[in-house]
């Protein structure tokens, strides 16, 4: 993306914060197909002259309607409406609601929806828009790439832990496939439901922000750590 210039067209609002344009509509197609422009994309239309998201504006709706939504739940994927998985002892399971009361847990279940996965389903599809975090509350599940046509497994998701988390926050493609290994239970909160959250319960937000904070910390000292063993280990391998 360019910086603003003085055409006519479309302006985007990038994520840094940045707008972006005038640009003509074959190049914002263009972004749409790269992923670079998501259907919640701020676009201003100078035809318009105002603001909408892109997945609102008539001219790009066909390429959105296009992807699989990630919340049309795929074959292997179905609601649960029992009580138990929403009890305050199950939700415990998530080490970051270790720290919740009861209360809170019961206020916070508003906002998540329980699904049962079969084994071997696909949860979310590398470069697959990314539109809610989950979390693991029985089960085991695998993120992976695909190399060469060949699997890579990047880690082994178990009881308690999360994934997709940065989606609620930039709405852009995951990265890696995540695949149930075992059939299970998971808890989905949308990117919508997590607006709502900030919104109309800022009280846990915090909370649920600043544990989540805390495992992602975790996971960024642990990554530094097998990246500096592994060049440790190639140094001695090539002395």
């Amino acid at each position: 993306m360019q910086p603003a210039a003085a055409e006519t067209g479309y302006r985007i609002w990038g994520v840094d914060n940045v707008i972006y344009g005038p640009v003509e509509m074959p190049t914002l197609v263009s972004w749409i197909k790269e992923q670079r422009v998501t259907g919640d994309t701020w676009i201003y239309s100078e035809r318009e002259a105002g603001w909408n998201r892109a997945a609102k504006i008539p001219d790009f709706q066909l390429f959105f309607k296009a992807k699989r939504p990630e919340s049309a739940q795929a074959a292997g994927v179905s609601s649960d409406t029992s009580t138990f998985a929403k009890k305050p002892g199950t939700l415990r399971r998530i080490k970051i609601f270790a720290n919740f009361t009861d209360e809170q847990l019961e206020r916070f279940v508003q906002f998540m929806e329980v699904l049962r996965v079969k084994q071997w389903t696909e949860i979310v599809k590398q470069g697959q828009h990314g539109d809610a975090m989950y979390l693991v509350i029985e089960g085991e599940l695998r993120v992976r790439m695909m190399i060469g046509g060949k699997e890579s497994i990047l880690v082994t998701l178990g009881i308690g832990e999360f994934f997709g988390e940065i989606s609620l926050f930039d709405h852009g493609p995951r990265s890696a496939d995540v695949v149930a290994n075992h059939d299970g239970l998971l808890l989905r909160i949308s990117a919508d439901a997590f607006d709502r959250l900030l919104k109309e319960a800022p009280d846990l937000a915090a909370p649920f922000l600043f544990a989540m904070g805390k495992t992602l910390t975790a996971r960024i000292r642990a990554d530094n750590k097998r990246y500096r063993d592994s060049i440790n280990i190639a140094r001695a391998a090539s002395q």
